[in-house]
Formats: structure tokens, C-alpha cells, sequence
């Protein structure tokens, strides 16, 4: 494997016409230097330099790897600033509103990998399926799904292809059967959810270019997203949840997924603030952080 030194030796005593004044130049002995050449010809198995006791010239294999060399080391050079940059820059506390499903069972362990990576983050975090109010409350950030209200909010997209599934237990299928349709859904007993005053009871579906929009009822209706959540997974009715909050049941089998033919109506996931201003490093990395756990999570 060739090493970086080795790499920066060979570009120096190129621009520099000796191995020793490379050698000089790094700060090495001239025996080093010229061992790591031979390393460097040795590991590329051809002759990079043609030496004489008074000059030393690049062979044609030598001319032509210069360039991919100077590459390769400013590459790594700019891996290393950058890294640097993140470990200078990336501070300070960010105070951050999360949902309620979404927040306890996928990212608060990510936002505990997040602060590994960088330790001079620390969060205050409040979790509420209520969007907290960003101009009076101490929030910088808050992380929501759908599109806010609100013009004047900054919304950044963090995964804008998620979608809301139907789904239930397989006990609570066993009992009362699977449904085919979305007007199925009016002999089901379905798990509604409130945010303040606004009961989400009408669930919507497309298919081939035609849109439903069906009035649903149950006897469990509940103002957080993990609580609803929990009744469909003991069994207790249908629910209409954002595809994020029960991927992992999905995936193993404690929630089905229903009415796969038609299209549920999108939940893209945004990070929302009052002004660019506090898009401050912490949270530009925290956002790009996001979606790159977003899409390995959807990528299984």
C-alpha cells in the first residue's frame, strides 16, 4: 500500500531536484528519504526518477504518476482541514424540538451518535408531537413532518420522500381480516390522532390518478404519536403512521402494511427555524448528519 509520506518524499524531490533537498525540506534524513523511493518504486513496480551522482530526472511512468500523486495528496490534505474545521467548529448547545415516535425510538440514538462525533455539542431536547412555537420558546431548531404552515419558518428538507403507511398487528388481522380497499377501512377499528384541535380521522389515498379520501373511526383516539403507535402494535385497531415511525416493526414483522396498491399521502420530514441565521455549523452538520441516517435507514 503506498503511504502518504512516501508520496509527499517523491512530489518534494521532484520540485526540489535532489533527495536530499527533499529530505531537508521535510525534515528527514536523506537515508529515509531515500528509502522511501525505493518503497514507493518498489510497491508501483517501475522506476519513477532516473539518478546520476549530479542530477536526478522523472522517467515517463514518473511524469505520468506525478499528477495522480500531487492529487492524492491534496485530497488527503483537504480530508484532514475539513476534519479539523468539524472538530474547531462544531460546538455549542442546540435546543431542539423533536416528535414524539419519531424522537424516542429513532433519533435519540442517533443524536447520541451525533454527539460522539462531536463532543462539544451537548442538546436540549423537548419532545412533543406539538410544534413548538420558535419565535417565543427557547427552540433553535425543530424537526417536523410536513410542510409548515407557516411561510416565515426556514424549511430545510431532511428525508422528502417518506410517506404515511396503514397498518396493524398481525393478532388484530387475524381477528378482523385484512382490508382491500381504502372504504374497507370503515368496518375497521382505526387509531386516530389529535394535534390540538385538529382530529386527523380522514385518511387519504391515490391510485391510478384518482384520489379517496375516507372518514375513519375507532374507540382509541390519542394526542402523541408513540401512544398510538403502541395500541396498533398490542393489537387494538388500525393506524395511519408516518412510514419512519414503524419501519423497524415493519420490517420485523410486529406490523403489517396495508393497501400496498395505493399511494398514502406524503410526510417529508423537514428541520424548521425563524431565520437563516441560526443555521449555525452545529446545525448544518446536524441536518446533512440527518439525511445520511435517513437514507441508510430506508435503504435497510
Amino acid at each position: 500500500m503506498v503511504r502518504f509520506e512516501d508520496l509527499r518524499i517523491f512530489v518534494a524531490a521532484t520540485d526540489l531536484g535532489s533527495f536530499s533537498a527533499a529530505a531537508r525540506e521535510l525534515d528527514l534524513t536523506p537515508a529515509v528519504a531515500s528509502a522511501a523511493l525505493k518503497r514507493l518504486e518498489l510497491e508501483l513496480e517501475t522506476r519513477l526518477f532516473v539518478r546520476s551522482t549530479r542530477s536526478l530526472r522523472l522517467t515517463g511512468d514518473g511524469e505520468r504518476y506525478l499528477e495522480y500523486a500531487r492529487s492524492a495528496i491534496a485530497a488527503l490534505e483537504a480530508g484532514k482541514n475539513a476534519m479539523a474545521r468539524d472538530k474547531t467548529g462544531i460546538a455549542g448547545t442546540l435546543s431542539v424540538s423533536i416528535p414524539s415516535d419519531l424522537g424516542r425510538n429513532v433519533l435519540l440514538p442517533w443524536l447520541d451518535d451525533f454527539q460522539q462525533q462531536h463532543p462539544r455539542v451537548s442538546f436540549q431536547l423537548r419532545i412533543s408531537d406539538r410544534l413548538a412555537d420558535l419565535y417565543r420558546q427557547p427552540v433553535d431548531i425543530a424537526v417536523r413532518y410536513g410542510t409548515p404552515n407557516d411561510s416565515g419558518l426556514v424549511a430545510l428538507p431532511v428525508a422528502e420522500h417518506n410517506r404515511r403507511v396503514v397498518c396493524a398487528a398481525p393478532a388484530y388481522l387475524a381477528r378482523h381480516g385484512v382490508p382491500q380497499t381504502p372504504a374497507d377501512l370503515r368496518r375497521h377499528n382505526c387509531l386516530s390522532f389529535v394535534l390540538g384541535e385538529t382530529l386527523h380521522d380522514r385518511w387519504t389515498f391515490e391510485r391510478d390518478g384518482s384520489s379517496v379520501t375516507v372518514p375513519v373511526k375507532g374507540d382509541r383516539v390519542g394526542d402523541d404519536g408513540d401512544l398510538v403507535r403502541r395500541w396498533a402494535l398490542a393489537g387494538h385497531g388500525v393506524a395511519y403512521k408516518s412510514r419512519y415511525d414503524v419501519l423497524m416493526d415493519l420490517r420485523a414483522g410486529r406490523l403489517i402494511e396495508l393497501l400496498g396498491d395505493y399511494a398514502s399521502e406524503p410526510s417529508p420530514l423537514y428541520l424548521l427555524c425563524v431565520h437563516r441565521m441560526l443555521l449555525s455549523p452545529a446545525v448544518r452538520r446536524l441536518r446533512e448528519f440527518l439525511q445520511e441516517r435517513f437514507r441508510t435507514f430506508e435503504a435497510g
